[in-house]
C-alpha cells in the first residue's frame, strides 16, 4: 500500500505541473494575470490560525505568494497520493474514469476553502472563470491517473481486472 501512495504522489507531482503548465500558457495567451486566491487563501488561514506572517512589504508579499503556491502543490501530491492509496486497495478505474474522478475531487478540494472563508463563490463566475479552473484541473486528473496506470504497467486505454496485475506480480 506505502508503495501505491507513493506512486500516487509522484504521479500527482506529474499533474501538478501538467495544470501549472496549461495556466501559465492560459495566462501567456490571454495576457491575464496570476490568481490572487492562493495569496488570499494564505492570508485568511493565518489570520485564522492566529499566526503571522513575517517580513514587510514586498518581502512578505513573497513568502506570501510563495506559501501559497506550495500549498498547491502539496495539495496535487496530497490528491496523487489518495488516488494511489484507492487504486492499492484495488479501486482501478479506466483512466479517463479516474481523471475525471481526480479532477472533480480535486477542484473541490481546492475551491471549497476559499469557498469556506469568503474568498471566491463559484455561483458567480464567468464561463471563462469556468473554464480557468476545468480546464487545468481536466489535466491534473488525466495526467495523474494515466501517470498512476502507467506505474502499475497498464495501457491507457485497456483495463485490466482490479487486482490483476497484482495477483501476476505476485506469483513472479
Amino acid at each position: 500500500m506505502l508503495l501505491d501512495i507513493l506512486k500516487g504522489a509522484l504521479a500527482g507531482a506529474a499533474g501538478t505541473t501538467a495544470l501549472d503548465a496549461v495556466t501559465y500558457l492560459d495566462m501567456a495567451g490571454r495576457g491575464r494575470p496570476a490568481s490572487g486566491t492562493p495569496s488570499e487563501t494564505v492570508e485568511r488561514l493565518a489570520e485564522k490560525a492566529g499566526v503571522g506572517i513575517p517580513g514587510e512589504g514586498e518581502q512578505r508579499k513573497s513568502r506570501v505568494s510563495g506559501v501559497g503556491a506550495l500549498l498547491g502543490i502539496a495539495t496535487g501530491v496530497a490528491m496523487g497520493a489518495a488516488y494511489g492509496a484507492l487504486r492499492g486497495a484495488g479501486l482501478r478505474p479506466p483512466v479517463l474514469v479516474g481523471a475525471g474522478l481526480v479532477a472533480a475531487v480535486t477542484m473541490a478540494g481546492t475551491n471549497a476553502p476559499m469557498v469556506g472563508l469568503g474568498i471566491s463563490d463559484p455561483r458567480t463566475w464567468s464561463s471563462t472563470d469556468w473554464l480557468s479552473d476545468v480546464v487545468p484541473h481536466a489535466v491534473y486528473g488525466l495526467v495523474t491517473a494515466g501517470a498512476c496506470a502507467l506505474f502499475d504497467g497498464e495501457r491507457p486505454g485497456r483495463r485490466a481486472a482490479c487486482g490483476a496485475r497484482r495477483a501476476v506480480r505476485r506469483r513472479g
